[in-house]
């Protein structure tokens, strides 16, 4: 039997490489397809754009995924994905589609780890990742393509976008939350101006309803923050503190 053992190991390892050579081709296929897809795009008008929002859980464990304005995008399906790193520098991702018919609204709680049988594993120490959003038609061509980065913080007295273009520093005590900051493609009113920095919405983990305070920072000579949807957006002035909480925008005349 030693005598085929050769054999047997040379066939083994052209087995491997052959299927090694074909995932990788077909990883390489579907990027280049995206790459493809995406070189046609157009542009969506700010006021066109969903609203989306990524708002960690008290313990960390979930991000719950919502996003809102989706009828303002005729699209058939949305194709979402989250990619994010652990503290070791490995990538995992949470994909998912969504039907879109007769929706205007979509909400999905995310978990950060991984779960078989009833039992979960979770991901600790996750800091920062990248939320994809992909539009298709009947056809199932991409007719709009979203991409964010966003940064999940806690424990800290200063929170940043991950472009570091936006940050909040506390003057306040921030408590024992979790924080995510990101970009939130759309916004739920239009601003009174043209925008050039964000918008960036800043999330926060449930807990006591008062939110510190602190001194905010974002490119353009005019800054505005919308507490909520059915708020009013207030201009910021620089000597002063406000909620570290909302969405942000920059203006420049």
């Amino acid at each position: 039997m030693k005598k085929y053992l050769p054999v047997s190991f040379f066939l083994l390892g052209i087995i491997v490489l052959t299927g090694t050579f074909f995932i990788l081709r077909s990883r390489k296929g579907k990027e280049a397809q995206f790459e493809e897809e995406e070189s046609f795009l157009k542009e969506i008008p700010f006021e066109k754009r969903p609203f989306v929002s990524l708002i960690p859980e008290k313990d960390g464990h979930y991000l719950t995924f919502s996003i809102e304005k989706l009828g303002l995008i005729d699209a058939e399906s949305l194709d979402y994905e989250l990619l994010y790193q652990v503290p070791d520098g490995a990538s995992q991702g949470v994909p998912g589609t969504v039907d879109l018919k007769g929706k205007d609204s979509f909400e999905a709680d995310l978990l950060l780890g991984s779960e078989s049988s009833g039992k979960f594993r979770y991901d600790e120490g996750v800091e920062r990742g990248t939320l994809t959003l992909r539009f298709r038609n009947a056809k199932g061509k991409l007719i709009a393509k979203f991409q964010t980065d966003f940064h999940l913080q806690t424990g800290m007295d200063k929170l940043t976008s991950i472009d570091n273009k936006f940050s909040c520093t506390f003057v306040d005590a921030p408590g024992e939350h979790f924080w995510l900051t990101m970009g939130t493609f759309g916004v739920f009113q239009l601003p009174p101006g043209n925008v050039s920095e964000g918008p960036y919405g800043v999330f926060r983990s449930s807990g006591s309803k008062d939110v510190p305070s602190g001194k905010v920072a974002l490119g353009g000579e005019s800054v505005y923050r919308l507490a909520s949807q059915d708020s009013q957006w207030l201009k910021l002035e620089s000597s002063s503190d406000y909620p570290c909480e909302g969405i942000f925008v920059g203006f420049t005349p």
